[in-house]
């Protein structure tokens, strides 16, 4: 960690108790104290640092002009002072975490703030069938936001951030961006990223190719037609995205999340557990990561953690309970057309295809283990290798 880091690290939040200019009779310019400020937390002056300056005192300024009731408050240079201490924390903390894992950062927020947003409303998508959306959703709106900073700052119309300062700038700008509350005809307001994600979301198809092992995926490549009229796919699709959704699928839906939260429980999990329960309330990261006490490497570790016992809970202790859900259960050929059925059995040794011919029998584990004179752990083993051939399979992976 070099010097510049620490002090930054080292740092403490903007005072504004502490500014100059509340013991002298002339007020020093807000440009003035947000480079005092950043040479005080960076050690140095960042070449971009002057430009950085005047489009946070020209922001703050027409804020506060434009503000009725920063107007009548009579304390319009408080205001002034907040929204200085707001704006350049956010740019800073952007600033501390780097380019690269600041991008993963923001990247995260807008995630968690259009994941139930991002997909029509009938269409029930799991997370990667979202994760899809999103990830074209977001490319599209930072595209939206870099031409929003450029209208509304005094910039060059081809402006791109280049310096680590003017990164953060535009990142600390995309979230602020993105969180601007647009007011509604009906009297409530909403953030302008939901609003744009909704518009997103009207644009999609109807229907939609379920990929039934990873939730959602659709479908790309010279094979979509074919798969679009797939039988299999077609019946699972309408399902899905029924205009008259089952109650039973919300109740097999209930049963498997109960069954994971008491899974995670028993694995000594309570952290991955209070984790998925806060994730399920759509609440951002940050939100997440102030009410279990996380660092950004604590969240890491957690989701790898969390993201290894979902596989683990999918693929080997509740795998019928899943794939029974998902439409994906033995007695529908582990969700295969007849010909990806035929290729599957092809790719599966004569152990494997005695072991799938058992279950489908419904011949229980020890039954199985008593047959083929295997251990759980390998009986176990098998079954999930068999698996994992069969979602190769079923998602024409090669």
């Amino acid at each position: 960690m070099n010097a510049n880091t620490c002090n930054l690290v080292n740092s403490s939040p903007i005072q504004t108790s502490v500014y100059p200019e509340q013991n002298s009779s002339s007020p020093l310019s807000l440009e003035t104290i947000i480079l005092n400020e950043l040479e005080t937390r960076l050690g140095r002056m960042p070449r971009s640092a002057k430009a950085l300056a005047s489009r946070i005192s020209v922001e703050v300024q027409r804020v506060c002009s434009k503000s009725t009731r920063i107007q009548k408050s009579g304390e319009i240079r408080s205001h002034q002072l907040y929204l200085i201490r707001h704006r350049l924390n956010k740019c800073l903390d952007y600033y501390q975490s780097g380019s690269e894992r600041g991008r993963v950062e923001l990247h995260g927020i807008l995630s968690t703030i259009v994941y139930r947003h991002i997909a029509p409303a009938k269409a029930q998508l799991g997370f990667s069938g979202r994760y899809n959306l999103i990830e074209d959703f977001l490319q599209d709106f930072y595209a939206e936001s870099l031409k929003a900073f450029r209208r509304e700052n005094e910039v060059r119309e081809n402006y791109q951030p280049r310096t680590q300062l003017e990164l953060a700038e535009y990142m600390a700008f995309t979230e602020q961006y993105a969180k601007r509350r647009i007011s509604l005809p009906n009297g409530y307001s909403q953030q302008l990223i939901i609003l744009r994600a909704q518009t997103f979301a009207r644009r999609q198809p109807k229907e939609t190719t379920v990929d039934i092992e990873r939730a959602t995926e659709f479908s790309k490549g010279e094979d979509a037609e074919k798969m679009q009229r797939s039988a299999v796919v077609q019946q699972v699709r309408s399902q899905m995205v029924s205009d008259n959704p089952d109650p039973w699928e919300k109740v097999k839906r209930d049963r498997v999340m109960a069954s994971l939260f008491e899974y995670l429980q028993n694995q000594g999990r309570e952290d991955c557990a209070n984790y998925l329960a806060l994730k399920m309330q759509d609440l951002p990261a940050s939100e997440i990561d102030e009410i279990m006490g996380l660092t950004p490497r604590e969240r890491d570790y957690l989701q790898q953690r969390f993201k290894y016992h979902v596989e683990k809970f999918a693929r080997i202790s509740h795998w019928e309970l899943v794939h029974q859900w998902l439409g994906a259960g033995l007695e529908q050929r582990l969700g295969m057309t007849e010909s990806q059925w035929d290729a599957f059995l092809e790719q599966l040794s004569p152990q494997q295809q005695q072991i799938l011919e058992l279950r489908r029998e419904a011949k229980s584990d020890e039954e199985i283990l008593q047959i083929l004179s295997l251990t759980p752990k390998k009986l176990q083993k098998r079954w999930t290798e068999l698996l994992a051939i069969a979602a190769k399979v079923r998602n024409n992976d090669k």
